[in-house]
């Protein structure tokens, strides 16, 4: 029998490339298992092999616990039980006697059998995951080997497989069996199967990866992409950067006759690749990457992070695109949102937001139209700008003395004093409920200010959403998330 598990050992290690130690693990599993039909069912066994031998003990365990966690005869002793059987062992330990081994006969063969299969799929499995996990971010190839409802299973080689699902394929395209399939490797996924390959052929990465194969000066780093957006299978635009001002990083990317561009496009199933110039101002990269548009002038709002685009109106059809495809591939490109108008609304827009200035400085400060004009025209966009920008600035102004800028500053926090006190009337008339006082992560003046906006109670906040909570001073999108969470916590403890 000894000389039987060697040989096993042997054969299935070098037929599967498996380690032996796995394949030992594998049998000792089995012979436990064949060993512990003769106890009961709770029973703990444990084998031991002579991995140079190949001879075997069988050892019956037990878990030493305090009297009052014994609840399993099978497989526990306790403390006393200790005691009265002199046996060396202290709580927590595991106190183990030898019994008779099973002979490694057919079920055990068989139990075995099963156990290293299980084994030898995982130790594949494990093999797979160490050698994909360096391709992650990469480009893979394969075969189609499988065709489901849901999702693609690609033969990669050397007994690795990959999923594509098909949320992740280019629209309207489609594969067979044994078509070849180049994509991305997007994820390493652990479920109940254990490790999963997933795929993606409409991420941005793919398109991005596709290019470093194609262009050998992104390979070599002569060529940066900072930024990628796609509409998968229709359009997409990619951001180049050089670092070596010799090389046009565009006509790089393009190559000659478009047959860089062209092989990119052809893999992407046809889809439309712009390419982009790369620059650190924020607004001119935005105008670069609403090319082909051309446009006319743009307003940056730092504070939401977003730019008001204008393009003459006989060009504001190609500067949104169809279905508002150009200005939201722009979008996603840099990172701002971009409100596309007319030149012609884009004026009306300034003129409105110019004349609310001029309102809130000619009623606020108490000044004319023309001066309140004149600051507009400054920059000056608020009361607690006037109260304290620096008085070197705002002498520096046409027509500004020290008597007219401190007479302006002093009227602006008189103004902001006011607004204070008004807001606080407000908070002192809002009660809220003792269940919204009282909720984790709310504190008083949290709560008086959302009484002041009508929410009183946990039932009031739990059917606001995050967006509603931002426009309160100081509060965060996750603080919103997780306050609203709290109040509907009481929600789903109903239903369960």
């Amino acid at each position: 029998m000894s000389k039987e598990i060697l040989l096993v050992v042997e054969a299935v290690s070098n037929e599967k490339d498996v380690p032996k130690q796995v394949i030992f693990e594998a049998v000792e599993i089995a012979l436990a298992s064949a060993a512990k039909r003769r106890f009961e069912d709770d029973a703990l066994i444990r084998v031991s092999i002579d991995q140079r031998t190949g001879d075997y003990k069988t050892y019956r365990q037990w878990h030493i616990v305090e009297d009052q966690d014994y609840s399993a005869p099978a497989s526990e002793l306790t403390v006393d039980d200790v005691e009265e059987q002199n046996l060396n062992v202290a709580l927590g330990d595991i106190y183990e006697e030898e019994v008779e081994s099973e002979a490694f006969g057919r079920i055990a063969a068989q139990t075995a059998k099963q156990v290293i299969v299980q084994k030898v799929r995982e130790a594949e499995r494990a093999k797979m995951v160490a050698r994909y996990s360096e391709k992650m971010g990469k480009l893979v190839h394969g075969q189609v080997k499988k065709v489901t409802r849901d999702s693609l299973i690609i033969d990669l080689g050397e007994n690795a497989e990959a999923t594509l699902p098909k949320d992740q394929l280019i629209a309207r395209e489609t594969f067979r069996m044994n078509d070849r399939v180049r994509a991305l490797l997007m994820e390493i996924r652990e479920d109940n199967r254990g490790s999963q390959l997933i795929l993606s052929r409409n991420s941005p990465d793919f398109m991005i990866e596709l290019f470093r194969l194609e262009v050998p000066e992104i390979a070599e780093e002569v060529i940066d992409i900072r930024g990628a957006s796609r509409d998968p299978g229709l359009r997409a635009k990619i951001a180049v950067k050089t670092n070596d001002r010799r090389i046009d990083p565009i006509g790089a990317c393009v190559g000659m006759r478009g047959a860089r561009v062209q092989a990119v496009s052809n893999e992407m199933n046809g889809e439309r690749v712009d390419i982009v110039l790369w620059d650190d101002n924020p607004a001119q990269l935005v105008i670069n990457a609403m090319a082909p548009a051309e446009v006319d002038s743009i307003v940056i709002d730092e504070d939401a992070h977003s730019m008001d685009v204008a393009v003459k109106s006989d060009n504001l059809a190609q500067a949104i695109g169809r279905n508002g495809q150009n200005v939201r591939l722009a979008s996603a490109l840099t990172g701002w949102a971009l409100n596309v108008m007319t030149s012609e609304d884009a004026e009306a827009k300034q003129q409105e937001e110019s004349q609310k200035l001029i309102d809130l400085f000619v009623n606020g400060l108490d000044i004319d139209d023309d001066l309140a004009i004149q600051m507009v025209e400054e920059g000056f966009t608020s009361l607690e700008e006037v109260a304290y920008v620096p008085m070197e600035e705002m002498l520096d102004i046409d027509g500004f003395d020290e008597d007219l800028v401190n007479e302006l500053r002093s009227r602006a926090k008189e103004a902001l004093l006011n607004q204070a006190l008004q807001a606080e009337e407000q908070l002192d008339g809002a009660k809220p409920a003792s269940d919204l006082l009282e909720m984790e992560g709310m504190d008083n003046h949290l709560a008086l200010v959302l009484a002041s906006k009508g929410v009183t109670t946990m039932e009031d906040l739990a059917e606001q959403s995050v967006d509603e909570l931002l426009d309160i001073e100081g509060m965060t999108e996750e603080r919103a998330g997780k306050l609203i969470l709290t109040a509907r916590a009481p929600w789903f403890a109903e239903s369960e």
